[in-house]
């Protein structure tokens, strides 16, 4: 028999409760914590953001979390890991943005002058450089704008350009510029227009963030996801973080994690010296939105999702939709109908007191909604169906 310590299923689902701050005595007070705990927050879809720092404070409206992004500014929304929009705490977005934003960023950069020299308009990286020099000023003259507003302001941003040789579609300067501005770090998104589950975002010049060397930063990373996410593997960190083999293998030795057994007889790896039980916790339940990271942490989920689940919770393209969790295992689905209220569905028997305390967690969820409405950017076959009744 190995000698490697055991980490149980039990403890994996102790361990999720208690580093992601779901159960209530783990409960975050700030929402910089809340994001921490799972080192990134999914921030695709705009509600995400807001269900997932709720389920994770003690207290917290969102107008709390509003002020974290917009006023105190503790939480920022960067294009980062998988080449998707994460929220994460100021103290650790340098970090993202240097194991992970910087090389995105050079790659949209060069993506979109070679589309530039493509379209055949002279258009080039002198060009693109006074575009970008006009959009800041505009900022800077006329404070947090949308797109449409900067568009309005810098008439190149109004140019059109085809996309691509050979396609026959154009498309706007406008996104473009934004998009390569905004993974530069040189301006970040303020208060949406709307409500907070908006995606129509204004936008404030900032300064890009201070310089981490890349290998330093992937190693603070790789340990701090190690620690909310561990005992996992290789392949789950090189999933979630979108980094190449070498780029983890590089950032797990620095790191040096230890290695435990798992249930199922696999190996996987922990921070050095956590091999030891999580403190017991109080049975908890949770309604988690679409993407929610503690849903979303793992290329193997299949310690706290029973795989005969997946085809409802997911859609075609791998993104998970609300789901019910029982301490630390996802046991159904839930949706927000067009009166505000809450329903759900559980996918098997996880019991009576499950039942009532999630039954609980739903009026409390539309409590905290009031006259918000939430659809999933990423629609699922159960949460269209529990919509339409």
């Amino acid at each position: 028999m190995s000698s490697l310590p055991l980490l149980s299923t039990a403890e994996r689902r102790r361990r999720l409760g208690h580093r992601h701050r779901l159960s209530p005595s783990a409960h975050a007070t700030t929402v910089s914590e809340a994001a921490d705990a799972v080192v990134a927050l999914h921030a695709t879809d705009a509600a995400t953001v807001f269900l997932s720092a709720r389920a994770r404070l003690s207290e917290g409206s969102p107008a709390a979390i509003e002020q974290a992004l917009y006023e105190d500014v503790t939480l920022v929304r960067l294009l980062s890991m998988r080449n998707t929009l994460f929220a994460v705490s100021t103290e650790l977005a340098p970090y993202v943005d240097a194991s992970t934003a910087r090389g995105i960023a050079v790659k949209e950069r060069r993506t979109f002058l070679k589309h530039l020299e493509e379209d055949g308009q002279g258009l080039d990286a002198d060009w693109l450089a006074h575009v970008e020099s006009s959009v800041l000023d505009a900022l800077d003259a006329q404070g947090p704008s949308t797109g449409s507003q900067l568009s309005a302001a810098v008439p190149a941003l109004r140019r059109k350009f085809v996309y691509g040789r050979g396609k026959k579609y154009e498309t706007g300067v406008a996104t473009r510029v934004i998009r390569l501005l905004a993974a530069d770090g040189r301006i970040r998104r303020d208060r949406p227009r709307g409500s907070w589950a908006s995606s129509q975002y204004r936008w404030v010049h900032t300064e890009p963030w201070p310089a981490v060397p890349a290998a330093e930063a992937r190693a603070e990373i790789a340990r701090r996801w190690l620690h909310s996410y561990g005992p996992a593997t290789e392949a789950d960190l090189k999933w979630w973080t979108g980094w190449t083999l070498t780029e983890v293998r590089k950032a797990l030795a620095a790191v040096g994690p230890d290695e435990v057994r798992l249930e199922d007889g696999t190996t996987a790896l922990v921070c050095p010296g956590d091999t030891g039980t999580e403190p017991g916790q109080e049975p908890w339940a949770a309604l988690l939105p679409a993407l929610d990271p503690s849903a979303m942490g793992w290329a193997d989920r299949s310690f706290h999702l029973d795989p005969a689940h997946r085809p409802p919770l997911f859609d075609h393209s791998g993104n998970i939709g609300p789901t019910v969790w029982w301490n630390g295992e996802i046991v159904g689905g839930w949706a927000q109908r067009g009166d505000g209220e809450i329903v759900h569905r559980l996918l098997g028997d996880p019991g009576s007191e499950a039942e009532k305390a999630i039954a609980d967690e739903a009026v409390r969820l539309a409590a905290w909604l009031g006259a918000d409405r939430i659809t999933p950017r990423f629609r699922t076959p159960l949460e269209r169906e529990l919509v339409a009744g």
